[in-house]
């Protein structure tokens, strides 16, 4: 690729804000709630016109479990942001695992809760470079939007990008995949309406899990090329509207803008594949369905690993490990989808593999330390969501919503006491056990 130089342009600069925070996603706006709410002015960026990420633009249908099968153990900002989304007539009240959702109530609650917070948020923009002050200190973020290019200074800068992307543009080690670096597939989620619901709940199994299911028999006929995978979750999000997290989309890579194009395209054609399979196999409940939207954003379950001061490993998930400064706790299955050749085998019956991974007890559940959400290396960086320091097996666990909505809400908070400090600001140095303190006046879940 060529290089060219340009030349220098007046970019207008903004220093009105104690904590920005890139992303509003789960982790992105339970951080910002938490700064605002710590009295730091505070400034939500999102490429998007939405708040939620993948619960909302992204259309995953439900939400992951938030009882470790005896209680709620996501507590504080995510079971707020949950029990007011909970509004759909047909989710009984006390539901706590599974919860179907509805993605135009979601919007509106992480729209109110920002709002009230006092954060500012700023749709339909780009962060597209930064500047270092020093060594260890990220000094000014470059925003692109239709104002043109703006340069924002902060004390503070939280990274919910999910990506890593300020973390790793100032930096920080990263890690990517597996030992050959590949990250699982993505997903395009989607949602079919006009379904018949009585159809859908007794005309036979579903879900990708089930041998049973009608996905063996659909990828057995060869005639819907586009469907490559048994992955296939489904909830009934609405009257006659039924929400898929289906199929796997390898290679599309979050930080490869080609790559990511050629993705969601694939996945937009395997939607529209999937709505004809079922038609034809599962009639029942779709023979009258129709496509009624795609997500806007890619289901991306991986890409870069941020190496913090503590990396979370498998060791520690296997034992059920407490740590003195853990911030939440997990209770999550360790769910790592399979690559495509292992995928391939398993359908030819070469293999079997459980996708599904490790699985906790009743009552069971691990902690995340503080220490997994302050990159090596940089002072003034907090990272939170599925891109916190942690062995690729603990980050298939960790960075599903209610997860992130929990490290968000801590690395809000702790982003807010290192902007306020009297001398330099360095969220290493953040007090963990005022943190938990606070953490645990707003409800947080830390035994």
């Amino acid at each position: 690729m060529s290089e060219y130089e340009l030349k220098p342009k007046y970019i207008p600069s903004n220093d009105d804000f104690d904590v920005i925070v890139a992303g509003g996603g789960p982790s992105g706006c339970a951080a910002a709630i938490a700064a605002a709410r710590e009295g730091a002015k505070t400034l939500l960026i999102e490429s998007t016109g939405s708040l939620g990420g993948m619960g909302t633009s992204g259309l995953v249908p439900a939400w992951c479990p938030f009882s470790d099968q005896e209680k709620i153990i996501y507590g504080g900002l995510a079971q707020r942001i949950f029990e007011l989304s909970k509004a759909p007539a047909h989710i009984a009240r006390d539901a706590l695992d599974w919860v179907p959702i509805d993605p135009e109530l979601l919007k509106r609650v992480y729209d109110g809760e920002v709002v009230k917070s006092g954060a500012k948020v700023l749709f339909f923009t780009f962060i597209c470079d930064l500047e270092k002050r020093d060594g260890r200190n990220v000094d000014v973020i470059l925003a692109a939007n239709k104002a043109g290019l703006t340069a924002y200074r902060a004390k503070v800068f939280i990274d919910c990008t999910g990506d890593g992307d300020i973390a790793a543009w100032a930096g920080a080690r990263i890690e990517t995949g597996g030992e050959n670096g590949d990250a699982q597939p993505g997903s395009l989620c989607f949602s079919i309406g006009n379904a018949d619901i009585y159809g859908y709940l007794h005309g036979g199994a579903l879900y990708g899990g089930d041998r049973s299911s009608k996905i063996y028999d659909i990828l057995k006929s060869g005639r819907y090329p586009h469907i490559t995978s048994t992955h296939l979750c489904c909830d009934i999000i609405g009257p006659g509207t039924v929400g898929f997290n289906a199929g796997h989309i390898w290679n599309a890579d979050n930080t490869d803008p080609f790559a990511l194009t050629e993705g969601i395209m694939e996945g937009r054609r395997a939607a529209a594949s999937y709505r004809d399979a079922l038609a034809e196999f599962y009639p029942a409940g779709f023979g009258n369905g129709f496509l009624t939207a795609t997500g806007a954003l890619m289901g991306v379950r991986e890409s870069r690993r941020v190496v913090g001061d503590y990396v979370l490993t498998r060791e520690d998930y296997l034992a059920r490990r407490s740590f003195p400064d853990e911030i939440c706790r997990n209770s999550y299955y360790i769910d790592v989808h399979m690559n495509k050749e292992d995928e391939e085998r398993q359908h030819k019956g070469e293999i079997e593999i459980d996708g599904m991974g490790m699985r906790y007890g009743r009552g069971e559940s691990h902690g995340v330390p503080y220490r997994c959400l302050t990159p090596a290396g940089l002072d003034n960086v907090l990272v939170a969501g599925r891109a916190i320091s942690c062995e690729r097996d603990v980050q298939g666990s960790v960075r599903v919503m209610p997860v992130c909505l929990c490290t968000g809400e801590a690395a809000g908070m702790a982003g807010a006491m290192a902007a306020g400090a009297s001398d330099e600001v360095n969220a290493h140095g953040v007090d963990t056990g005022r943190l938990r303190r606070r953490l645990k006046e707003e409800g947080a879940y830390l035994p």
